[in-house]
């Protein structure tokens, strides 16, 4: 495709927001006009089903229901968002892709390699260019988000969250030319800078080729 795809990924509350949007900044700067969405979301039926997904409410989800939707709500994004717009030749930022579903149903979950098969079938084999993973720890997550106000997989236990950064760690190991790994306790200044450099490359040797 014309385009190229970037994502990025971590535990929850790792900053990834913040980031994204001081990527925005630069490339703007660059008179790029990137593409910004999320997961689970980025279209309307998509963003139903993400409702469901983080609603508290949805506490006895099964395992395998709760990969599925996410699945599911991803399909609809690249064939109706992510696609066309790497066709057209933009640049897009996604917020969550196929890393975080392994790491937390096929890791936090214990789902194992069949998250892997079936986010296959629902990207029909998509892959970001370039990962940028941020490390912080479930602790770190308490402090940032309140007690009471957590979404549905926020407020799993420590354990759970133990096993989804080891997933993702494991992922940044396994694929370190594509993932990016950097620890989330650095100055915000330093990871963006890190990450700025890295997608301006990226974009570079893009239009060089």
């Amino acid at each position: 495709m014309k385009g190229i795809f970037i994502t990025f990924e971590g535990p929850d509350a790792s900053g990834k927001t913040t980031q994204i949007r001081l990527l925005q900044e630069v490339l703007e700067k660059e008179n790029m006009e990137p593409l910004l969405t999320r997961e689970p979301g980025g279209t309307p039926i998509s963003e139903k089903i993400r409702e469901i997904l983080l609603d508290r409410d949805s506490a006895d989800m099964s395992s395998i229901t709760e990969m599925l939707l996410y699945a599911a709500a991803r399909a609809q994004h690249v064939e109706q968002i992510i696609k066309p717009a790497l066709e057209a030749g933009r640049v897009v930022i996604c917020d969550r892709f196929t890393d975080s579903s392994i790491a937390y149903q096929g890791f936090g979950r214990g789902l194992g390699s069949i998250v892997s098969e079936i986010n296959q079938i629902a990207t029909a084999g998509l892959q970001p260019d370039l990962t940028f993973l941020l490390i912080t720890t479930p602790e770190h997550m308490r402090q940032r988000i309140s007690a009471g106000r957590e979404d549905r997989l926020e407020a799993e236990k420590d354990d759970f969250h133990r096993r989804v950064l080891e997933g993702f760690l494991e992922l940044g190991e396994k694929e370190p030319k594509r993932i990016i790994s950097i620890d989330g306790s650095q100055s915000i200044e330093t990871i963006s800078g890190i990450i700025c450099r890295k997608a301006l490359e990226l974009v570079r040797r893009r239009h060089e080729g």
